[in-house]
Formats: structure tokens, sequence, C-alpha cells
């Protein structure tokens, strides 16, 4: 399979994501269950390929106790979000939102002073990223309203990666456990920390197309795609699997308007060109916070990581679907390449 091709299919699972999330809930299915599922299904698939690799879980209460924070912030939450987000809002503009993630964390970096001060470059990308959002939504066009609650909920989702990203480049990468059953073992967690969602209510008339697409979110947009994308950084590197979190939006909004018939209005088409824009922006280089004059950059735990040409050395993360994150790549999607900061905390993420 060429690399053109395996991106095409990775950016095909992955972006199909907020299409299935619809269409469950078009069938009956609530958030609470979507979220549920989709956790329990994911995390079985990435169990059976970390036992076919022969990766075992983790045992110590410690690293359990950081994945339950990171299953929080990465799956559980940020999964429920999008599905109450997509009860108002189109799937395609979902994709779009989804693509902010880069931009909390750049803000988060900035709030915890693990970001040197912004350039005009990244400082322009963060403004035209949330203009982007504001010209997919348009508030001035709703009178006095501001952007709906889905919206809000969609951008929570987002941000909520971000904090994730963040916690797990300090506190999960670089532990020694083997990428596939450090995932397999988050995915276990938010399955678990998404059980109370279940007594919001329980599902309503849900058709076998709603159950279908449910399955599909979790065996394929969820777990699977964690093993492509796991394979694509392994294979060809961290930069390729971050070309294709800027094909989510395109692929999200491309499936809203051929499956569900959503509007392709060009407000949405040049909302979403403004944000990716943006992002592209913030992911500017420049030099990691700490870094020596030697061409080193020291982490939170002390120990110093050998600078390549693109950066530091990589470590893998389990992404907010799922699929590894090198510290940097990372929606509900990949992870781009990006190096570390003094704290630990990853300069720029690509989500998923």
């Amino acid at each position: 399979m060429t690399s053109a091709i395996r991106m095409g299919v990775l950016a095909l699972l992955w972006g199909s994501g907020f299409l299935w999330i619809k269409i469950s809930l078009n069938q009956g299915l609530t958030p609470g269950w979507i979220t549920f599922v989709r956790c329990l299904l994911g995390a079985a698939v990435l169990l059976a390929l970390a036992h076919g690799a022969g990766q075992r879980l983790p045992r110590d209460r410690a690293t359990w106790g950081r994945l339950g924070v990171a299953a929080f912030f990465c799956n559980a939450l940020p999964f429920l979000l999008f599905s109450i987000g997509e009860q108002t809002v189109d799937s395609g503009v979902a994709g779009v939102l989804n693509a902010t993630t880069p931009l909390w964390s750049l803000l988060i970096g900035l709030s915890l002073g693990s970001e040197r001060p912004l350039r005009a470059a990244r400082s322009a990308g963060l403004v035209l990223g949330f203009a982007g959002v504001l010209l997919v939504f348009a508030p001035w066009t709703h009178g006095s309203g501001l952007i709906s609650a889905g919206a809000l909920a969609l951008l929570g989702a987002s941000a909520s990666y971000a904090v994730a990203f963040a916690y797990m480049a300090r506190h999960l990468a670089g532990r020694g456990t083997a990428p596939l059953a450090l995932s397999a073992a988050q995915l276990l967690a938010a399955t678990g920390l998404s059980t109370p969602a279940l007594t919001a209510g329980g599902p309503a008339a849900v058709t076998w197309a709603g159950v279908l697409a449910v399955v599909v979110l979790g065996v394929f947009a969820t777990g699977l795609t964690f093993h492509l994308n796991y394979r694509m950084i392994a294979e060809e590197g961290p930069t390729a699997a971050a070309t294709v979190g800027y094909l989510l939006p395109v692929v999200s909004v491309t499936l809203g308007a051929l499956v569900l018939d959503e509007p392709l209005t060009p407000r949405v088409v040049a909302g979403m060109a403004v944000v990716l824009v943006g992002v592209g922006l913030t992911r500017v280089r420049t030099r990691a916070v700490g870094a020596s004059r030697e061409g080193t950059v020291r982490s939170s735990e002390g120990p110093t990581v050998p600078r390549g040409p693109d950066g530091p050395d990589r470590t893998t993360l389990p992404g907010p679907d799922g699929p590894d994150r090198t510290t940097l790549p990372g929606p509900d999607g990949p992870y781009a390449p990006r190096s570390t900061t003094k704290t630990g905390i990853s300069r720029s993420v690509l989500r998923w």
C-alpha cells in the first residue's frame, strides 16, 4: 500500500467518526450510550492487537491512576461532548471544530509558561484559527445569540483533548509501557469512566442502522484507526501521520454533505480553510523552551533528550480516539510532530 493510499484510508476512517456519531444519534442512541459503546469496542480492538503483539497491560497502581486522568480528558469527556454537540450541530462542522485542538494546546502552553512569547506568524495563526470558528457559525446572523450550546460542547471537547495531550506528555510519555497496551488500558479506563453517563437515559427505539453505526464508530473509527496511525508513525514517521490531521475536517464536511445532505455553504468551507491555515501558522517552528546551545531539550524528569534534525526524539502517546500521538502528533482525531518543552508539555498537537 502506497503512502498516499494509506493516508487516504486512515483519513477516511478517522474523519468518518463524526458521521457515525450523527447517524447513531439520529437512530435512537443517546450520547451516553454512544460514548460507552465506543470506548468498550475500541478497547476490545486494542486489547486484541496488544495481545497479538505480545504487549502486556500495565500493572502498577500509579500508572493506572495517571491513565484514569488521561482517559477522562482524552476519551470519556470529549467523546461525550462530541455526541452532545452533534445533537444540534452538523457532523461536518464538528470535524472542523475538532481541528481547533492545536489552538487550545497553544493557549494552554502560554498560560502555563511552557510556550515562549508568540512571534508574528504564530500570533496570527491563533487569531485566524478562532476567527475561522466564528466564520463557520456567524453568530452575528442570529441576532443577539452567541454560538450555540452544541458548538460550545464541541469546542469543549477539542479543548479537553488539548488538556489531555499536555497531561499525557508530562505523566505518561516515556514510562516504558508499550503503546498498544497503554492505549488499550486507557480506553478500558475510559469505558469505566463513561459508565455513569448511561444513567442519563437509555436508547429510545434504536434501529439496526444505529447499532451498526456505533459498532463501526468503535471498531473502525476508534480502535482500528489507532493501529493504522501507529503503523504509519512507525514506518513513515510522524510527519506523514500529522498530514492526515489536516484531511479530517475535509473528510467530515464531505461525508456530511454526501451522506446526510448537510449544507455545504461557502461560509463553512471558507471557515474550515481559515481554521486550517491558522493551525498551520501556529505550528511554525521555534526553539523549545529550555533548549541548550548544544541542541538538547530537558524533560520534566531531568534527563537530556538528544535533538534530531526535526526536533527532539519522539515518544508515542495514545490519542483521543485511540491512535498514537508522538510527542507531538495526537481526532475524535491524528497527531503532529512536536517538540517537548521544559515542563514536558508538547508544543503543538494536531488533533484529532
